[in-house]
């Protein structure tokens, strides 16, 4: 499995290579959430606490499973 090392939010940071970029494809925010509303106010609650924790960690976490989607 390759790794690869990149700049993502200002960081460096590492990446399986064949992972890269694909965090939207395996977020459950992504997929049609009536709730997400990304750089908004408004975003979920879930949403915007993963993504701040991503951004002062310089990582991705898809949503996998969530008890607040709502399709």
């Amino acid at each position: 499995m390759e790794v690869e090392k990149y700049e993502h939010h200002g960081k460096t940071v590492s990446v399986m290579t064949e992972m890269k970029g694909k965090h939207r494809q395996h977020c459950l925010c992504f997929a049609g959430c009536r709730k997400f509303f990304p750089e908004s106010p408004n975003n979920c609650r879930i949403a915007k606490a993963t993504f701040e924790n991503c951004v002062k960690f310089g990582i991705t976490t898809p949503m996998y499973e969530c008890p607040e989607y709502e399709k």
